[in-house]
C-alpha cells in the first residue's frame, strides 16, 4: 500500500495518541453501520434515562438531561444523520462527549468496544462518498472483516455544528 493513501490525524491529535502511530476509538452502531470517534472526546457512556423535551428545537435535539447536577443537551445521531427513528432498546446508550469546550450527549443504538488502531489501518473517505454527512467523515478504519467509519464529532456537534446545539449547551452550562 502506498503512503499517499494513508492519513495521519491532524496535528492537534498527535498528543492524544497513546503510542506513536496508534489511535484509540470508541466504536458504536447506528442502524446497520459501525462508527468510531476518538476516545479522548468521550467522557462517559451512560444508560438511556429520562430526557426533558425542549420546545421549538430541531428534531435531532431530544432535550436535556441532568447528569450529576450538570444539565447537558442530548442529540439523537440517527435523526441528525436522517436515518429512520427507532425505539430505544436495552442496548441504546448516551455517549457523553466533550466538543469544543461543551459537554453534549449523543444517542447511539449501541456501544461496541474500544479499539486501538494503527494509523496504517485508516484510509481517507473515498472521493465517491457524497451526500449529507460526507463532511463529518475523517476516514475509514479497515478491520479484519469490517469497515468502521470514523466521525469528526467536533464538526457534527461543535463550532461547525448547529447553532441550536451550541445555544442549548451554552444555556445548560
Amino acid at each position: 500500500m502506498s503512503t499517499d493513501t494513508l492519513i495521519a490525524p491532524p496535528k492537534e491529535h498527535h498528543g492524544n495518541t497513546e503510542a506513536e502511530g496508534t489511535l484509540q476509538l470508541v466504536s458504536f452502531r447506528l442502524a446497520q453501520e459501525e462508527y468510531g470517534i476518538e476516545i479522548t472526546k468521550v467522557q462517559e457512556i451512560i444508560l438511556m434515562g429520562e430526557i426533558t423535551r425542549v420546545p421549538q428545537t430541531p428534531r435531532f435535539i431530544k432535550g436535556l438531561i441532568n447528569l450529576r447536577s450538570t444539565v447537558i443537551p442530548i442529540v439523537d445521531l440517527r435523526t441528525r444523520f436522517s436515518l429512520s427513528e427507532q425505539e430505544t432498546s436495552d442496548e441504546t446508550r448516551i455517549m457523553v462527549v466533550n466538543v469544543v469546550g461543551k459537554t453534549i450527549g449523543i444517542i447511539v443504538d449501541s456501544v461496541s468496544e474500544v479499539l486501538r488502531v494503527s494509523l496504517n489501518q485508516i484510509s481517507p473517505p473515498p472521493p465517491a462518498v457524497v451526500g449529507l454527512g460526507k463532511e463529518y467523515l475523517t476516514g475509514l478504519v479497515k478491520l479484519k472483516k469490517r469497515l468502521l467509519i470514523m466521525l469528526d464529532i467536533d464538526r457534527i456537534l461543535g463550532e461547525e455544528g448547529d447553532a441550536a446545539v451550541d445555544s442549548m449547551a451554552a444555556g445548560a452550562a
